[in-house]
């Protein structure tokens, strides 16, 4: 079963089309670039495969669930138990250790579990850390922090939108070869919204999305070195 399929999505705001006619689908271990210009909907596509914006038609599964009809408690319990979120700007919590950041999907979800966080927060390079305070950290911890309390309730999708963005070239490349390791280790499915051809490069799978809807996209060979 696919974690993620997503068939003839289409969405509009008021007379604009944004996209239409898209088709989406992830596995287990698969993480997946989205690349785009700006403004060519790649984050109203996210928002939608979050359940957090409704496609004018079309119809989204996780994990076989149908996300339509779901109600807005459906949603917000399909999203604490099956996704997890990394943004460019980290968006952790400053007033939070380390570990209380990253154990807070598991108390949203009742599941508190310390051995879970401190062994998640170890696979991403943080061991001893956990007592830290953000304001400790460098911008590539953070994205740690962030890609460890995306991943530390074992969700099947990551939506990771642009989680290099606010980082330089050597922790952007750490980042991401951390965030594709880590998504095939717990076996989630990814997708990357990015718009850096080079973290495209790395994925499993890069797609473009634009007026034509969502096209296979390979790197240039002048850019491949």
């Amino acid at each position: 079963m696919s974690v993620l399929r997503a068939q003839g999505l289409a969405k509009s705001y008021g007379e604009t089309p944004v996209f239409q006619g898209l088709n989406l689908d992830l596995q287990r271990g698969e993480l997946v670039a989205l690349l785009g210009e700006s403004g060519s909907g790649k984050s109203s596509l996210l928002n939608c495969l979050a359940g957090l914006d409704e496609p004018d038609s079309g119809e989204i599964m996780i994990e076989g669930q149908v996300l339509h009809g779901l109600g807005e408690a459906g949603l917000a319990r399909m999203r604490r138990a099956k996704l997890g979120f990394v943004f460019q700007a980290f968006h952790v919590l400053p007033h939070l250790s380390v570990a209380q950041n990253v154990a807070l999907p598991l108390l949203l979800l009742q599941r508190p579990d310390p051995a879970r966080v401190q062994a998640i927060l170890a696979s991403v390079g943080l061991d001893g850390l956990g007592q830290r305070m953000p304001r400790q950290l460098s911008g590539g911890q953070l994205q740690r922090v962030a890609i460890a309390r995306a991943l530390v309730h074992k969700p099947a999708l990551i939506l990771a939108d642009e989680p290099t963005g606010n980082l330089d070239a050597r922790h952007a490349r750490e980042v991401l070869d951390l965030l594709l390791h880590q998504v095939r280790a717990e076996g989630a499915a990814c997708v990357l919204v990015t718009h850096s051809e080079l973290a495209a490069a790395r994925a499993d799978r890069a797609l473009r999305l634009d007026e034509q809807g969502l096209n296979p996209w390979h790197l240039p060979a002048s850019s491949a070195h």
